[in-house]
C-alpha cells in the first residue's frame, strides 16, 4: 500500500501528488495535519524506512520551532517525538510503501520508490 502524507495547502505536497497521479499510482492520501495526526510510533516507523534523519525533515522556518527548539541538540526519538506534537514541523509530503517511504521535495524523489 502506498500513502501520502499530504497537506492540501502546501504547493510541494500539491506536487507531490500530482507526481502519483500522472502516473495512475494507486495510493492513499493521509491529511496529517486534519484527519489523521501522526503518531509518535507512525512517524517512528517512517524513519525506520527513509533515509533521512528527523532533523532533516524539520521545517526550521516554522515561528514555533525558532523559539522552542532552534539549536537544540536532541535524539533523533526525541525530534520525532516533537514532530508528532508538532505536525506542522515537518517537511512534506512524505510517500511511503510498505519497505520505503521518501519526501517528495522535490517531486522527482518519489521515483526512488520505483513504483
Amino acid at each position: 500500500m502506498i500513502k501520502i502524507y499530504h497537506n492540501p495547502r502546501c504547493k510541494k505536497s500539491r506536487a507531490g501528488l500530482q507526481y502519483l497521479q500522472e502516473r495512475n499510482v494507486d495510493f492513499t492520501i493521509v491529511q496529517y495535519l486534519k484527519d489523521e495526526p501522526f503518531s509518535f510510533e507512525t512517524l517512528k516507523s517512517i524513519f525506520n524506512k527513509i533515509a533521512v534523519k528527523p532533523t532533516d525533515m524539520i521545517r526550521t522556518q516554522e515561528k514555533e520551532y525558532k523559539a522552542q527548539y532552534k539549536g537544540k541538540s536532541l535524539s533523533d526519538d526525541e525530534w520525532i517525538k516533537i514532530m508528532a506534537e508538532n505536525p506542522k514541523f515537518i517537511n512534506r509530503p512524505i510517500i511511503e510503501t510498505d519497505n520505503k517511504a521518501v519526501w517528495g521535495d522535490p517531486p522527482s524523489n518519489i521515483a526512488d520508490l520505483n513504483l
